[in-house]
């Protein structure tokens, strides 16, 4: 087999893997697009503000240190324990929740009835918000995120040498696959089956379900719109504490993890904003393509197209199929 294919051939599967995280992302704006009609800039802040809130948590970090110490003139910053990655998990999930059931009391049950764009200027405020927030609560300095492969929760550190082997022995060339990239696709598997059973087959799930279609009708079999929405934002939220702990394993936790919502835009405009199969299939399409674009063409073009490609694709795209390849077609009759 020519060595250009067995390199392509890796290329792709890592493609495949960096897809995965992308479509972790993008699940979040979905949900919430769905049931509410809201597109949230803020989902990639939340990933931020869940992935730092695990990591405060799992390292015993005092909430508000640096305010605390200043008002009174204390040195206290840290409680002196650390707790299981299982149980920080546990508790993240907790203050999502919590951050959901505010986000709808105090800012998105008062702008009901408003137009789209009212409502995604009122994201991008719970963006800056909760990412001063976050800073507040837990400092700007780049955190070292390190879960599941330490702790041994998700996989044993030798699965990709195992890959290695295997593929050495099949094509005389190892393949590297990062640990964490296999987690994070188990991971992604899981959360999607999960999502998709408990919209199919949970009487939560239905009513999700009738809100996003029509939510007059939904209020009129007596469905509370207030409830359903804090359960999204809920579900967003740990989502996007997923998808927030991924990426922070990935390259720390720092501020500008938060960027990641703009890597999902284009998988949003390739999939479509109102399905989940879509989410993936578009962020696998996208990690896919960037990977495979940079290794065949980035050679003869001077590189970095990464930064790029995903967003001239979703543009062609968008072109020929607005509603992206998984969306719902609006027909407006004027």
């Amino acid at each position: 087999m020519p060595d250009q294919l067995v390199f392509a051939m890796e290329v792709f599967l890592n493609g495949l893997m960096a897809g995965v995280l992308y479509a972790l992302v993008a699940l979040g704006f979905v949900l919430i697009f769905k049931a509410s009609g809201i597109f949230n800039f803020a989902q990639g802040v939340m990933a931020l503000f869940a992935a730092m809130t695990f990591v405060g948590i799992q390292q015993g970090q005092v909430p508000f240190a640096h305010l605390i110490n200043v008002i009174f003139g204390t040195k206290i910053h840290h409680f002196g324990w650390e707790l299981h990655s299982i149980l920080a998990i546990v508790l993240t999930v907790c203050v999502m929740i919590i951050l959901a059931w505010a986000a709808q009391r105090f800012i998105f049950r008062h702008l009901v009835g408003q137009e789209p764009i009212i409502l995604f200027m009122a994201t991008i405020g719970l963006a800056y918000l909760l990412e001063g927030v976050a800073d507040l609560m837990w400092g700007s300095e780049i955190k070292k995120l390190d879960v599941c492969l330490t702790d041994g929760v998700c996989l044993p550190q030798g699965i990709n040498i195992a890959i290695d082997e295997v593929t050495f022995g099949w094509f005389g060339y190892g393949f590297f696959i990062d640990n964490l990239d296999i987690t994070a696709t188990i991971v992604a598997i899981i959360l999607v089956v999960a999502l998709i059973l408990f919209s199919q087959y949970t009487k939560h799930g239905r009513a999700m379900r009738a809100v996003a279609d029509d939510h007059q009708a939904a209020l009129s079999v007596g469905v509370s719109l207030n409830f359903i929405w804090i359960l999204v934002w809920s579900v967003a939220g740990f989502v996007a504490l997923v998808a927030g702990i991924m990426w922070g394993a990935k390259s720390g936790v720092q501020f500008s993890l938060s960027l990641i919502a703009l890597k999902a835009l284009p998988v949003l405009m390739l999939g479509g904003f109102t399905s989940i199969p879509g989410a993936i299939i578009g962020g696998l399409i996208v990690g896919v393509g960037e990977k495979l674009f940079e290794f065949a063409i980035g050679p003869m073009i001077g590189g970095a197209t990464e930064n790029w490609f995903a967003y001239v694709l979703a543009l062609i795209v968008l072109v020929f199929r607005p509603q992206g390849l998984f969306g719902e077609k609006i027909i407006e009759r004027v």
